[in-house]
C-alpha cells in the first residue's frame, strides 16, 4: 500500500509515517514500476504503527521501540537478554499504571469536592 493508503488507515501523518521509516521502525519496499518513486509499504505496517502508537501513549521511547521490533524480527537475538529488557519495561509501564491512577483518583476526589462545596460568588 502506499503512504497515503497507511496514513489514512493508521491516523499518522505521511511526515509521521516517514520519520518512522527513518528511525528503521517500518520498512518500505521500492515501487513495482522503475520509473516510479513510489514506495509500497507492507500489511505489517499498520499493526507496526498501531503498536508504536500504543507503546509511546505508554511512554516507551523510540530507541525502546527500536530494540522492541527489532527483536521482535528475531535480529541480533544473540546478544539481547529480551526477557531482562522486557520485565524491565513491563515494570516501567506498570509505575506509569499505577500513577495515572492515582492521579485519575485524585481528579475524582476533586470533581467530588468541587459538586458538594458552596457555591462562592466571590462576595467580599
Amino acid at each position: 500500500m502506499r503512504i497515503g493508503e497507511l496514513s489514512r488507515r493508521t491516523g499518522f501523518s505521511r511526515d509521521a509515517i516517514r520519520f518512522y521509516e527513518r528511525q528503521g521502525l517500518i520498512r518500505a519496499e521500492e515501487g513495482r514500476e522503475k520509473t516510479s518513486n513510489y514506495k509500497s509499504y507492507p500489511e505489517g505496517a499498520v499493526m507496526t504503527l498501531e503498536v508504536v502508537r500504543d507503546a509511546q501513549a505508554a511512554g516507551l521511547s523510540i530507541g525502546d521501540l527500536s530494540i522492541i521490533l527489532s527483536q521482535l524480527a528475531a535480529e541480533d537475538a544473540e546478544n539481547f537478554d529480551g526477557d531482562a529488557f522486557l520485565a524491565a519495561k513491563i515494570a516501567e509501564v506498570e509505575d506509569r499504571i499505577a500513577a495515572s491512577e492515582r492521579f485519575l483518583q485524585t481528579l475524582r476526589e476533586t470533581r467530588q469536592a468541587l459538586a458538594i462545596a458552596p457555591y462562592n460568588q466571590g462576595d467580599s
